[in-house]
């Protein structure tokens, strides 16, 4: 029964084959490349695998990213593996999905909405919870106690930010700083302002959904730039490195229940 799980990002492709279908499965095994070697997953970390009985992945690099990794699963002749890809609907994996257009919500958007709602209901009481991912790009989405998600922010990361004001003035290409409260230097000051934007961002939307809920929010972040910004931010949160893999194999055993 085992089952693999592909992330596809910006950046990378993170995979994880599971024992089972599953929230909470043992993890067999789990890699990750980017984007531009996607052609040497067959021949190289896939190559020694068992084979899966079954495979979701979540996608936001677009049709031909998609297309080069069913290649490559298609090369794996001992697979016999049908690809399947999530797509953002009105209501799955326990979220009924609030967006004005619930299949223009970003499939990883969504996966992580429904990774976060996971562990919400593993924990007991239902309760509102703050989904945050710091990438190329950064979400901050609210989940209420009975999970619908209200809606949520997007806004760059910290390389999107940097690279805005080097090509919209002149003489800051500069090494990166580091966080403080009164930067005195050019290098501190960038970090600096794109670390807190970020943080405000969060900052506000715990505020507005503790209002809205009545309750302090669980905060989940997840997301290869997490670790940056975890230490300045100023609620209590928890880094889920696997929340969108989480999210998978929720939704891969909602689907199998039906």
């Amino acid at each position: 029964m085992s089952f693999l799980a592909i992330d596809i990002g910006n950046t990378r492709l993170k995979w994880a084959l599971y024992a089972s279908p599953q929230p909470g499965a043992v993890v067999l095994a789990h890699g990750a490349v980017f984007l531009e070697n996607i052609e040497r997953l067959a021949e190289d970390e896939w190559r020694r695998l068992p084979a899966p009985r079954s495979m979701l992945g979540c996608n936001v690099a677009g049709d031909a990213v998609r297309h080069r990794v069913e290649e490559q699963i298609e090369q794996m002749e001992s697979w016999d593996l049908e690809s399947r890809w999530v797509h953002s609907t009105h209501q799955a994996g326990g979220i009924i999905n609030g967006y004005d257009h619930p299949g223009r919500l970003g499939a990883d958007r969504f996966v992580a909405l429904v990774g976060a709602r996971s562990h919400v209901m593993q924990r007991g009481a239902p309760r509102a919870v703050l989904v945050v991912m710091v990438g190329t790009a950064v979400t901050v989405d609210a989940v209420d106690a009975e999970g619908h998600f209200l809606g949520g922010l997007i806004l760059p990361g910290h390389g999107i930010m940097l690279r805005a004001l080097e090509s919209g003035t002149a003489g800051l290409r500069v090494p990166t700083g580091e966080v403080r409260a009164f930067p005195t230097n050019t290098s501190d000051a960038l970090t600096s302002g794109g670390t807190y934007a970020i943080t405000g961002a969060i900052e506000r939307m715990h505020r507005h959904l503790g209002q809205r809920a009545g309750h302090e929010p669980l905060t989940l972040m997840t997301g290869g730039a997490g670790w940056k910004v975890a230490p300045a931010l100023e609620v209590r949160h928890e880094l889920v490195e696997s929340l969108l893999f989480d999210g998978i194999l929720a939704l891969q055993a909602h689907r199998l229940a039906l």
